[in-house]
Order: C-alpha cells, then sequence, then structure tokens
C-alpha cells in the first residue's frame, strides 16, 4: 500500500525548504493544528511547499495565512467529518490528546479514540488511502527491557490526567501493531520538548528511550516537526514506531 515519495534529496539542513526542492508535492492533513506541535508540524510543511489542510473544531483559531493552506473545521469524534476530509489526503499527522466524558479509563482517551476512527475509515478507502502518522508519547518508549518509561515515573508527582493520558498513548502503539493493512507510523518525541530553535539535527531511534551524552533526553518541537515531515516525505517507517532526540 505504501506510496512511492521521492522529494528531497537529503536532510539536516537548518535552514527552511523552498518549494523549488520540492519534487512530489504532498496533501497532508494536520488534526490539532493549533496545538504545540501541530502549528510547528503545518509550518515545517509550508516551508517545504506541501498543501496542507489545518484542521480544528474551531478554525478560526488558526491564524496563519499562506496560499498552500487550508483551515478547516474537523472532529475526530465524527465519522462522516473524517470521512470528508481523509479521503483525498497523502499524509494524516494526528496530535492530539485528551480525554472523552467522565468514565476515566485509557480506552476514553482522544488519541485512543481518534485512532481507530482514523483507521476504520483508511480501511475503507482501502488501495490508495492517505498513510497516518501518529503523534504518540514518551512514556511508552522502553528503558530497561520489559519496562517502559511510564512504568518509571512516581505516581505521586503524575496527575490521574496525564497517567490515563500516557496509558492512552501506550494503547494507542499497542493498536497500531495490530494493524497490517492501514500503512501508519508512530513517531515518538525524547522525554522532554523544548521551545528551542529548529536545527535540523537530531537522531532517529526506535523503542528505546535515546540520551544524549549528558544523560538528558530531549527534542524541541520545531525539531520534531522536522522529522514528521522527514517522514511524510520518506516514509522510511511505515508500519513502524520510531522516536526522535538529540
Amino acid at each position: 500500500m505504501m506510496k512511492p515519495y521521492v522529494l528531497l534529496m537529503m536532510f539536516a539542513s537548518a535552514g527552511a525548504v523552498s518549494a523549488e526542492e520540492v519534487t512530489d508535492q504532498l496533501r497532508i492533513l494536520v488534526y490539532g493544528a493549533t496545538g504545540k506541535i501541530g502549528t510547528h508540524v503545518v509550518e515545517e510543511a509550508l516551508q517545504r511547499g506541501h498543501l496542507v489542510t489545518a484542521v480544528s473544531r474551531d478554525p478560526s483559531r488558526i491564524e496563519m495565512q499562506h496560499e498552500n493552506l487550508s483551515a478547516v473545521a474537523g472532529d475526530l469524534l465524527d465519522l462522516q467529518s473524517i470521512e470528508l476530509l481523509v479521503e483525498d489526503k497523502d499524509v494524516i499527522i494526528v496530535s492530539v490528546r485528551g480525554m472523552i466524558g467522565k468514565d476515566k479509563k485509557p480506552e476514553n482517551t482522544l488519541q485512543y479514540i481518534a485512532t481507530g476512527n482514523v483507521v476504520g475509515h483508511l480501511r475503507i478507502i482501502g488501495d490508495g488511502a492517505a498513510r497516518l502518522i501518529h503523534v504518540g508519547g514518551s512514556g511508552s518508549l522502553v528503558v530497561e527491557p520489559g519496562v517502559l518509561y511510564a512504568d518509571k515515573i512516581p505516581r505521586v508527582f503524575l496527575p490521574k490526567s496525564l497517567e490515563l493520558e500516557i496509558q492512552g498513548q501506550i494503547l494507542t502503539l499497542e493498536f497500531l501493531r495490530t494493524v497490517d493493512d492501514v500503512d501508519w507510523s508512530y513517531a515518538t518525541p525524547a522525554k522532554n520538548f523544548t521551545n528551542g530553535e529548529r536545527t535540523g539535527e537530531f537522531r532517529i531511534g526506535g523503542d528505546a528511550l535515546m540520551e544524549d551524552d549528558r544523560g538528558k533526553s530531549r527534542i524541541s518541537r520545531a525539531d520534531f516537526a522536522v522529522a514528521l515531515i522527514d517522514e511524510a516525505e520518506k516514509a522510511e517507517h511505515v508500519q513502524q514506531r520510531f522516536s526522535v532526540a538529540y
């Protein structure tokens, strides 16, 4: 099902990529476009010359203006809304989180429900369906054999809502790993996000939590967005989880 995308000769340039360098313009749908990660993803994709549809329940919150940007209303809990938005896209990036309803279970996290809804419709489309890139959480990363980072976080310092969101991200990864008829990737940031600038220089890993020479596990949101659009363009981790860190 994977589509052949040949887009950039190379990456790791710290500067923005001009539209002239893009040899295949992608139609990218971004859920969570007004979030801290989503805004960087939209900016990065536009800088590279792609066509971006930014989704929000309130599209008036999307203040960015660009000839390749469309701001639309959408709801990941509304199957008809999903059907209308994903039909003609090449890549769908989902960067959302939160709880749905009062029943406090990981199965009721927005990220878990949303991913199931999107996958369900991509299955209906079948051949030619968009690829899904889900933005996961660092709690699902492995710190030692059989132990996740989430298992090491002292519960006394962890709000119940955040604990549920972490468990929801873990469930989402477990669900995606059962999916073999849709092209998906699960993008995982380092332990700590920073507000640092875009450098274009970082490491790509797998299931293990990565640390730098000083024992820090971090990535800026801007550079994480670079990694997401790299994946959108190159499709190097289809039906896999990949992680991003300095």
